[in-house]
């Protein structure tokens, strides 16, 4: 007994945590800071660990009220149905249930590259297949509606993402709306806004309820997270926005208790520390533009809780970093070999991560262009991670 060819599938790399790196160099973990997975540098809001001390003795029953409670709050605070609020086990759980909602057997998917892996993985998982549209180095990853129509084919699902990862670029709200106009009927536009919070754009939840001037769409949704700007990405927990008529098919599709009660109680403290959420996303800027004014390369501007540096040889400079203490990410998996990413960490920690690139830099010099960005790498085709 074999299981199913599972040659079309590739395997999701995420980024290396200190233990795992630690153990390989044979060093305390102690010395190593991470940067390397877009995690909260300030841990999970003290009152979600709270929740999840108190939770603890309970778990032996199934999470039935928490389910209900933590969507009637996501619900109420985007001013929507609670029918439309699909709970899932981290945003990954939640483009699953989308493509079991839309997939049929070999529908397409159409996702951009660079991009998540994940999107791609799960279409397949559900015996559909995918295809791409580029953001392209040379001009900036910028995202508009162009290059997604020109590459459109009737595909089933089309991804938007936004902020970006691993470029931290995004899409206007226009531009999202003439995806959704000029695609078919039969075609859902999902904008994936894991890092929403990061960013100054507006959310196609817009798009969805017919808000600030723009007509309700039933062919758009939206992904969110609490993985990054709420701090429990161990605990895995994540949600689409649907339009309102697919309310129903949440039910047909998900797992029982789609969300465990010690992440959904989690989640609901999480939600209501506003303080916390305001604290990560202040860092997060600082370190940003921290990163921008220092590195000694190319760094693009971005949305997210991290920044893309142009250093020529990524993996020689990620390895040489994580040498030195800070993990970063090696963008050679997203089709970006001359690409490193680093996630926007605590003021010592952004401090320790530039001085050490800077660092590194001098010593293994920068190829010609590395300095605008400009250099000859290609999009590979549909890889990453978180």
């Amino acid at each position: 007994m074999q299981p199913r060819d599972l040659s079309d599938h590739v395997a999701y790399q995420a980024g290396r945590g200190i233990e795992e790196v630690a153990r390989e160099l044979g060093r305390d973990p102690a010395e190593f800071i991470k940067l390397a997975s877009n995690e909260n540098p300030h841990g999970p809001s003290p009152a979600a660990v709270e929740a999840i001390r108190e939770t603890a003795s309970s778990v032996n029953s199934y999470p039935k009220a928490a389910h209900a409670d933590l969507t009637e709050v996501i619900a109420e605070d985007w001013g929507v149905d609670d029918s439309q609020v699909w709970l899932a086990n981290g945003g990954d759980g939640a483009i699953d249930y989308l493509h079991r909602a839309t997939l049929e057997f070999d529908d397409e998917i159409l996702v951009p590259e660079p991009g998540f892996a994940y999107y791609g993985m799960s279409a397949r998982f559900h015996h559909g297949d995918i295809s791409t549209y580029a953001l392209e180095r040379t001009d900036d990853f910028e995202q508009t509606a162009e290059p997604v129509l020109e590459a459109y084919d009737g595909e089933r699902v089309v991804y938007l993402t936004s902020p970006h990862n691993p470029t931290g670029s995004t899409i206007d709200l226009e531009e999202i709306e003439r995806v959704a106009e000029e695609t078919g009927d039969d075609t859902l536009v999902v904008v994936d806004e894991a890092y929403g919070e990061f960013a100054d754009v507006e959310s196609a939840l817009a798009l969805i309820e017919g808000n600030d001037g723009y007509d309700a769409r039933d062919d758009v949704a939206t992904l969110r997270t609490f993985s990054k700007a709420y701090g429990l990405a161990g605990v895995r927990l994540g949600y689409a926005i649907v339009p309102e008529e697919w309310g129903d098919a949440y039910a047909r599709v998900n797992t029982p208790f789609a969300a465990s009660e010690l992440a959904c109680r989690a989640g609901l403290a999480a939600f209501d520390d506003g303080e916390h959420v305001d604290r990560t996303v202040e860092t997060t800027l600082e370190s940003r533009e921290s990163m921008r004014e220092n590195v000694e390369a190319h760094v693009w501007p971005s949305e997210g809780n991290f920044v893309l540096i142009a250093v020529g040889d990524a993996s020689a400079v990620a390895e040489e970093m994580q040498e030195r203490g800070v993990i970063v990410r090696d963008c050679t998996s997203f089709g970006l070999p001359g690409c490193i990413r680093i996630t926007c960490g605590t003021e010592s920690e952004t401090e320790r991560a530039v001085e050490t690139l800077n660092r590194v830099i001098e010593e293994f010099g920068l190829p010609d262009g590395a300095q605008t960005g400009d250099t000859s790498d290609t999009n590979a085709s549909e890889v990453s991670d978180t």
